[in-house]
């Protein structure tokens, strides 16, 4: 059995429990994905306080709505389903009332971190991470969310296709392009690879959530 099937296996345990009454079986499957949940609603959402509510807002729904959960979908899928969807929706809904996010999470974490191994680099590795995210900020919506599920998230293509109710071939093109595009829009500064960010400074954005998506150029 893979360590993802393990996992799954893990996750209808607790569902079957948490189904059953036991409060503390759902206790344990907010502690196993809350920190991947606020991840994924952090970079979607863009915004600390939204990903804060958005996190809680979705784990209440799914406890709400656990009896009528019949195990067509992995838990995770179902969750990260709803995460996706209130993410976008905030998103929106703060484009719409013309509100920018001052205090970027990501940029403000990635640059505290590498300035352990680069001190007096703030201001070059501020703009780079800014342009970066902002790349990353300016893909299509589901674009976008194609990048987070995979790069920050961890899923494989078929997971993403599950969530997103696409195709893998979708969802490998999504990603082909958005490499494509990202690549553009760092040159001439191009971040081809992910070893010029120091070993602890990956360490911590991923023990975080918070890692920053590192463009990579397709191989001629």
């Amino acid at each position: 059995m893979t360590h993802a099937e393990r996992e799954a296996a893990t996750a209808d345990v607790l569902v079957a429990q948490a189904k059953a009454g036991d409060q503390r079986a759902f206790e344990a499957l907010v502690r196993r994905y809350r920190k991947r949940i606020f991840a994924l609603a952090l970079h979607i959402a863009g915004a600390r306080s939204e990903a804060d509510d958005i996190t809680q807002d979705v784990f209440l729904k799914a406890f709400r709505a656990l009896p009528q959960f019949e195990g067509r979908s992995q838990f995770f899928t179902w969750v990260y389903r709803m995460t996706v969807n209130r993410s976008l929706n905030a998103r929106r809904d703060r484009a719409r009332r013309g509100e920018d996010d001052l205090d970027d999470a990501r940029l403000e974490l990635a640059v505290a971190v590498d300035l352990r191994h680069n001190p007096g680099r703030e201001a070059e590795l501020r703009q780079v991470y800014s342009r970066l995210l902002r790349a990353l900020d300016g893909l299509p919506a589901d674009m976008r969310t194609t990048v987070i599920l995979v790069c920050q998230q961890g899923m494989s293509h078929a997971e993403v296709g599950i969530v997103q109710k696409v195709s893998e071939g979708t969802i490998a093109w999504r990603m082909h392009e958005a490499r494509r595009r990202l690549v553009e829009a760092m040159a001439p500064e191009k971040i081809q690879r992910a070893r010029h960010l120091s070993h602890e400074f990956a360490r911590l954005l991923s023990e975080n959530g918070l890692p920053i998506f590192v463009p990579v150029a397709e191989p001629s």
